[in-house]
C-alpha cells in the first residue's frame, strides 16, 4: 500500500440490506479499514464498526482502549543470609593501591646502541624520576585493631615492588599503609594503617569445616577502585586443590593447597576475602585460571575457576608476620637443580645414576651451616624422597619441607651415585646460601 490518500466511492463500500422483518428499520453495517504508514504514526491498524438506525444516527461506537498491564503485588520471599553476611564484612574490605617511582630512559639513549647493549652515547640506563604513579590495585581486609593501628591482610603480589602503599576504606577515606611483613611463598602480606577511621573488622572462620557445594561470597575491587566492594556469589568447588606456585619470573617454586570456588574473581580481587554465610573469612582470594593459563588445555575457555588461600593457613602466616616480620621455615641448607634439567649423558657420566631414576633434585651446593652436609650428603647427590613422599622436583621438595616445623626430624632419601641411601636430618631455620637461586 502506498502513502497516497484514497477517495472512497460508492462502489468501494459493500452495503448489506437485510430482509424487512416485522417492520423493523433497515440496518446498514459498514466496515472501513484505515492503514497508517510512516510519519511516526506507528504501524497499527484500527477497525471501526458503526451501526446506524433508519434515520442514520449511530447506535453504538466501540474501539480499542489503552493497555491494562499492571505490576503484581506478589513479592519473592528469600533468605537474606547472603545480604547479612556481606553487610557484616563489607565495611572491613579495602582497596590497596601500589605506588611506584616512574622509571625514565636516559635522554642520550640511541636506538641501535640500546638494542645491542652498547655504551657511550647509546647508554640504556634508567633513572628514577622521583614521581610516584599507580602501578597496580588490589584488595585487602581489615582483621584486627590494636594500639591505635588496624591490620590488613592482602596478597604479597599486590604490594610487591611498592615505593608507597595506600588503603582506601569503604567510606572512601584514603590512608597511607605500611608493610608489617610479606611472604612470597604463600603470597600473603600484612599492612598497617591508622585505626581512627576504621569502624569494622572481619573475623576468621575455620576453613577445615567447609564443604564442596557450600555457598560463599567473594568481596573486593575487581578492575580497581571504580568497582570497590563488589560482591560475587558462588560455591566451594573443591575444599582442597593443589596448584603450582611461581616466582616473579614464572618459575615454579612450590605447590600450594587452596580452596577452589566458582565465585567470580577478577583482576583487583586479589587479597580480598572469601566468606561463608556466617560472615566469616574462610580464605583470601589469590588467583584464577584463565584461557591463557599454562594449566589449561590449548584453546580452552575457562570460567569459574578461582582460588583462595585457606583461612587456617592465613592465620598462622599473618601471626608470624606481625610477630617477626617474616615467616620462619625449615631448610636443609642446600641449593638444587631439577634432575630433568641435566642431560642424560651427564646423569650417567657425572651423577652416575641408575637408568631407572627419572626424577628428583640434584644437590648443587651447600650453605656455610648446612645441616644436609653435616648429615653426609655430597654435591651431585640426588634427593628423591622426604619422609616416604616422592620428591620429583624443586617444587615437591619445598612442599614436603614446609609441611614440617623447625626442630623436627625428617628422613631424606637420596642417591649417591648408584647407591640409594637414607638419613635423618633435624631441621633448622632457612639460612643464607652459596650462589644459587634455588635454596632449600
Amino acid at each position: 500500500m502506498d502513502n497516497n490518500n484514497h477517495d472512497f466511492k460508492e462502489e468501494d463500500v459493500e452495503v448489506h440490506q437485510p430482509r424487512n422483518n416485522g417492520g423493523m428499520g433497515r440496518t446498514v453495517a459498514v466496515a472501513l479499514v484505515a492503514a497508517l504508514i510512516g510519519g511516526g504514526v506507528g504501524g497499527g491498524i484500527s477497525y471501526y464498526a458503526i451501526s446506524r438506525n433508519d434515520s442514520g444516527a449511530p447506535l453504538t461506537t466501540t474501539s480499542n482502549t489503552g493497555g491494562t498491564t499492571k505490576i503484581s503485588n506478589v513479592s519473592v520471599k528469600q533468605s537474606d543470609a547472603s545480604q547479612a553476611a556481606f553487610a557484616k564484612v563489607s565495611d572491613a574490605v579495602v582497596s590497596v593501591i601500589n605506588l611506584q617511582k616512574q622509571q625514565q630512559q636516559s635522554s642520550d639513549d640511541s636506538g641501535f646502541a640500546a638494542i645491542f647493549g652498547q655504551g657511550g652515547t647509546g647508554s640504556s640506563s634508567k633513572s628514577d624520576s622521583g614521581a610516584l604513579t599507580e602501578y597496580s590495585e588490589g584488595s585487602g581486609v581489615i582483621y584486627q585493631k590494636r594500639g591505635g593501628s588496624a591490620y590488613i591482610v592482602t596478597n604479597n603480589h599486590v604490594v610487591s615492588g611498592s615505593d608507597k602503599l595506600e588503603a582506601i576504606l569503604s567510606d572512601g577515606s584514603k590512608l597511607t599503609a605500611t608493610k608489617v611483613g610479606t611472604d612470597s611463598v604463600t603470597d600473603l602480606a600484612v599492612l598497617k594503617i591508622n585505626a581512627a577511621k576504621v569502624k569494622s573488622v572481619a573475623s576468621f572462620g575455620d576453613s577445615s569445616k567447609i564443604a564442596a557445594g557450600q555457598t560463599v561470597l567473594a568481596i573486593g575491587s575487581p578492575l580497581g577502585t571504580q568497582y570497590a566492594t563488589s560482591v560475587t556469589q558462588g560455591i566451594v568447588s573443591a575444599k582442597s586443590r593443589t596448584v603450582d606456585t611461581t616466582d616473579e619470573n614464572g618459575n615454579t617454586t612450590g605447590q600450594a593447597t587452596v580452596i577452589q570456588t566458582d565465585a567470580a574473581i577478577n583482576s583487583g580481587n586479589s587479597g580480598g576475602p572469601l566468606i561463608n554465610l556466617a560472615g566469616q573469612i574462610i580464605g583470601i582470594n589469590s588467583m584464577k585460571l584463565s584461557g591463557s593459563s599454562s594449566q589449561s588445555n590449548e584453546g580452552a575457555s575457562i570460567e569459574g575457576m578461582g582460588f583462595a588461600i585457606p583461612s587456617d593457613e592465613v592465620v598462622g602466616i599473618i601471626n608470624q608476620l606481625v610477630t617477626r616480620g617474616k615467616v620462619v621455615r625449615p631448610a636443609l641448607g642446600i641449593s638444587v637443580v631439577d634432575l630433568d634439567q641435566v642431560s642424560a649423558a651427564q646423569q650417567s657420566s657425572i651423577l652416575k645414576l641408575p637408568s631407572s631414576v627419572k626424577s628428583g633434585v640434584v644437590v648443587a651446593g651447600f650453605t656455610n651451616t648446612s645441616i644436609a652436609r653435616k648429615a653426609g650428603l655430597k654435591k651431585y647427590d640426588v634427593i628423591v624422597g622426604i619422609d616416604g613422599k616422592t620428591v620429583t622436583n624443586t617444587a615437591a621438595l619445598h612442599t614436603q619441607l614446609y609441611k614440617h616445623a623447625v626442630g623436627q626430624t625428617i628422613k631424606v632419601t637420596y642417591y649417591h651415585g648408584s647407591d640409594k641411601k637414607s638419613v635423618n636430618v633435624k631441621l633448622t631455620e632457612t639460612t643464607s646460601s652459596l650462589g644459587s637461586d634455588n635454596n632449600n
